[in-house]
């Protein structure tokens, strides 16, 4: 840390590495907590501006990211070997799962050079470097080897930022259904509509017109996942209902036509949604 002298008492502030502003007296002794006198100093209030900059930065950062995941963007390696000299980037991006631009080498992103490219440690251990001009963080549904790969990050000790490996993933089954709904998840019970809406909330699902919905960008058309919830009065009892998805132009698509990443992420959506219903004797999950 970097210790910056205040205007009073022989104080000294710095940033701590959770990103607060932390303070020593004139003896060197670390505070607990910054003291009341110094709220006002100008030291002090432009490192909590820092702080809050830095927070902001890392939270684009992530939100970034994880769009490029669940789109399965294609992303420049430039972009990448530009970013990763940012600490905020790196903490990102380090250990996710990355291939190349046709989905081939697999691996564990743990270097970026703008010379040798991309360092990623493979299902062998091995680390190989990747300099195709583009890359993707894919979707965990889309990665063959998704078993192997998670075994591999247990041996490894990886630690995502971003929700990939650990990501529940649901694929299509073998004998997808016909007609547009299913109802895998449906007859969830909540006491009031209001519980149901507040989960909706925290998990950051949208509701609208009585469906929880997700929207979903996938091979370059959006598709939206759209769960029944009700239209209820929020005090009155509801269940989930018919799980769907919908096409750009708002009609229902046939469940075979589903993509593979709309498919797992609305049947996750589903499936949050549902745990959280009502069990006789036991508390919501």
């Amino acid at each position: 840390m970097v210790w910056v002298e205040t205007g009073a008492g022989g104080y000294h502030v710095a940033l701590g590495e959770d990103g607060r502003v932390v303070c020593r007296d004139a003896a060197g002794q670390q505070l607990e907590s910054v003291p009341p006198q110094l709220g006002d100093d100008p030291v002090v209030a432009r490192l909590r501006q820092l702080a809050e900059w830095l927070g902001a930065h890392e939270r684009r950062c992530q939100e970034d990211v994880e769009r490029w995941m669940e789109r399965s963007l294609p992303v420049p390696t430039a972009t990448i070997t530009g970013v990763w000299a940012d600490e905020a980037w790196r903490r990102v991006l380090r250990d996710l799962v990355v291939t190349g631009a046709d989905g081939t080498a697999a691996g564990f992103l743990r270097g970026a050079d703008p010379e040798r490219g991309l360092a990623l440690v493979g299902l062998d251990g091995d680390t190989v470097h990747l300099t195709d001009g583009e890359i993707r963080i894919p979707h965990p549904v889309l990665l063959a080897d998704l078993d192997e790969l998670r075994e591999l990050a247990v041996e490894l000790g990886v630690s995502q930022r971003v929700q990939q490996l650990c990501r529940e993933v649901w694929h299509h089954p073998a004998d997808t259904p016909d007609g547009t709904e299913l109802t895998t998840y449906a007859g969830g019970r909540y006491e009031e509509l209001r519980e149901l809406l507040g989960r909706c909330a925290r998990l950051g699902y949208q509701v609208r017109d009585g469906h929880a919905v997700l929207p979903v960008v996938e091979g370059g058309r959006t598709v939206e996942a759209r769960l029944w919830v009700g239209d209820v009065q929020e005090w009155d009892e509801c269940e989930t209902g018919a799980l769907s998805w919908t096409g750009p132009d708002g009609r229902m698509l046939p469940l075979a036509r589903v993509g593979p990443v709309a498919w797992s992420e609305g049947m996750r959506m589903a499936a949050a949604l549902y745990a959280g219903r009502t069990v006789e004797g036991e508390e919501a999950a």
